[in-house]
């Protein structure tokens, strides 16, 4: 049996009846059709984020929506947790922080379970904080020194679901290419992967396929030859590199994660 599709959101998708992003997230839960989870850990206020996703799947004619209710790693051994997501086809992992998502669930019988089911076909999703959770390893921090526009990246796990790979979210939006730069720059065997706003990536068979309306942007360092990562005085990480590898999607296009291509649409 072959993993299910992880879908992964750069945030802000739109949630409306029609909305692309979301819509086909509910287009691979009705394969099985047994229902949607949606894991609100990574949100202060889970109740809020958990209500706009049940009345955007109510409206996209989804009929059996649960709240995975997790605030602590004690209800994420919890063996109603890990029922009720054996019981589902999909789950959509929302935004927030993505440390709570790690610190919460992270080794927990919630995580196995996630990892079980994905490995038998469970369709997972994840926006912004859900989406970084994703890959074995995860970006918790990047702040900006005094004094410096050099950044500090600090890496953390993931749930891992996917290897070799570093996801980042509202990318352009916020400006993220210098995070992402810096860390696959440390980390140059994965790559990284920075999805726009109202964008998502569809992975399956170690491809990936772009939806939405912005693009992705893929950042290869494993065919470079060179890199010199300096810290400064205060702290600060310089870079100079040479021959990374960079690709931007739009939607349509998809990308082969082991030859590291690009694969053009049909018809091109």
């Amino acid at each position: 049996m072959s993993p299910g599709e992880l879908l992964i959101i750069g945030g802000a998708e739109e949630k409306f009846h029609g909305g692309e992003v979301l819509s086909k997230f509910v287009e691979l839960a009705r394969r099985q059709n047994r229902g949607i989870g949606i894991l609100p850990t990574a949100s202060k206020i889970p109740e809020d984020v958990s209500s706009d996703y049940i009345q955007t799947f109510k409206q996209l004619g989804v009929e059996r929506v649960e709240v995975i209710d997790v605030d602590s790693r004690e209800r994420a051994e919890d063996p109603s947790i890990t029922g009720l997501v054996d019981s589902l086809s999909a789950i959509f992992i929302t935004g927030g922080d993505q440390s709570r998502l790690s610190e919460l669930i992270g080794g927990t019988k919630l995580h196995e379970t996630l990892m079980v089911q994905w490995k038998k076909g469970m369709v997972l999703a994840g926006t912004s904080a859900g989406a970084s959770i994703m890959a074995k390893q995860m970006i918790v921090a990047a702040d900006t020194l005094l004094n410096d526009d050099k950044l500090k990246v600090e890496l953390g796990i993931g749930f891992g679901f996917m290897d070799h790979m570093l996801i980042d979210q509202h990318f352009s939006q916020r400006g993220r290419f210098d995070r992402l730069l810096s860390a696959i720059a440390e980390n140059k065997e994965i790559i990284g992967i920075g999805i726009d706003e109202n964008t998502a990536i569809l992975i399956s068979d170690n491809k990936f396929e772009v939806f939405g309306e912005h693009q992705v942007l893929v950042i290869d360092g494993k065919s470079s030859n060179y890199i010199n990562i300096k810290t400064s005085e205060n702290g600060s990480e310089e870079l100079t590199i040479s021959g990374f590898q960079l690709h931007t999607l739009t939607e349509g296009y998809s990308f082969d994660l082991i030859k590291r291509k690009l694969i053009l649409k049909k018809g091109i």
